[in-house]
């Protein structure tokens, strides 16, 4: 096969599928756009190792420059993509220039969402840029009020306070962490970061952020206040489709792809964050927000262009270092979904979710012999699931 395949985004989805591309054996040309000024990095580092500064530069790369290269893959970064014109088969350029393809993959990721209110030193973390503002806040106050308990929000309170910034955190759920793991391991991590100085306050519902001569000021519905120099917003992040929906492509919370991740026009394909792929065992589409199903997701896409039979959809799953505790999920948690709770009262390290009797999820805390076993029980199920559903 033969032509030019360009990949939209050089995050971990766009990258992998450049480098499968060649590893199928595809020789016609491969060009990598991406936005960001530097090469595809690890941006699972960008709220830990990057942000305290502990990474060399080498570790945080997904391949060398000469890597590239020698992969013939003509990466383009600083570039942007404003329009697709699906019709001729080009994409316009940041710079105005017009490129042809034959094969489109729309690998454009996600972007923080933000709350109404401040705008001085309020920031967000999703990309190396960010880094250096927030270290600045986050060092020049001594304190740093973080709005969401997730993920993000959670590894960024403990990288930061192990550097001896005072973290205050504010989060809308019932405990931290309340979108993929269930109660119990939420109220561990809330003791973990306690532990290390770190308050994490849950049920606030914000009514409004306010700048201040000092910093910030976030005031919740219920009257209650929290200031402090700086904040950061990490409450999430929302697909980029507007690129898509501009070339009349099927969107809703993502890019709406089959599962073999074509788009709704001919030739066009999508993946990572910005995708939302049909999953054939649940019926609908989904999309994930974890570096290793945008990975996944980079292999499968590239063959699919490719005309290479795809493997399995890999069960969606995740991990999180936070004070050296490790945390790994995989697939689904539900309210009312059974759970099977292994581990000490105080610290349930191992937790099989069960629907209808059936293995859907699974949470562990420094335990990946276990976790490895029960994501192979859910993946066997979910194939039983979509070859039954066929």
């Amino acid at each position: 096969m033969t032509g030019r395949i360009v990949i939209v985004g050089s995050g971990v989805a766009g990258a992998t599928a450049a480098k499968t591309l060649r590893r199928e054996g595809y020789s016609g040309e491969v060009v990598l756009v991406g936005a960001e000024s530097g090469p595809p990095y690890r941006r699972p580092m960008v709220s830990k190792e990057i942000l305290a500064a502990t990474a060399a530069e080498p570790r945080t790369l997904l391949e060398s420059a000469d890597t590239w290269a020698a992969l013939d893959i003509d990466l383009r970064t600083a570039t942007g993509v404003e329009a697709i014109e699906p019709d001729v088969g080009k994409v316009r350029l940041s710079d105005g220039a017009m490129l042809g393809y034959d094969q489109l993959l729309l690998a454009t990721g996600a972007r923080p969402r933000r709350l109404p209110g401040a705008a001085r030193n309020v920031h967000t973390l999703r990309g190396v840029a960010d880094v250096k503002p927030l270290r600045a806040a986050a060092f020049d106050g001594g304190s740093l009020l973080i709005v969401g308990a997730g993920l993000i929000g959670c590894e960024v309170a403990a990288t930061l306070a192990g550097l001896g910034v005072r973290v205050t955190v504010l989060h809308a759920g019932p405990t931290p962490l309340d979108r993929l793991v269930p109660a119990a391991v939420g109220e561990y991590y809330r003791r973990l970061h306690a532990d290390h100085g770190v308050r994490i306050h849950t049920d606030v519902l914000l009514d409004r952020l306010d700048d201040t001569d000092t910093g910030v000021l976030a005031t919740a519905v219920d009257g209650r206040t929290w200031s402090a120099p700086a904040a950061l917003i990490a409450i999430g992040a929302t697909p980029n489709t507007d690129l898509a929906a501009a070339a009349g492509l099927a969107v809703a919370d993502g890019i709406l792809v089959d599962e073999c991740h074509r788009a709704s026009a001919p030739g066009i394909f999508a993946a990572g964050d910005a995708a939302a792929r049909f999953d054939p065992a649940l019926g609908t589409h989904r999309r994930e927000e974890h570096w290793n199903s945008a990975q996944s997701q980079g292999v499968a896409a590239a063959k699919a262009i490719l005309g290479v039979e795809l493997p399995p959809a890999e069960v969606p799953w995740g991990w999180s270092a936070q004070y050296g505790v490790n945390l790994q999920f995989a697939g689904d948690l539900a309210p009312g979904d059974d759970l099977v709770v292994d581990g000490a009262a105080d610290r349930p390290d191992l937790v099989h979710v069960l629907r209808d009797g059936r293995p859907v999820g699974v949470i562990a805390i420094g335990r990946p012999a276990e976790f490895r076993s029960a994501r192979a029980r859910i993946a066997a199920e979910r194939e039983s699931r979509a070859g039954a559903s066929s």
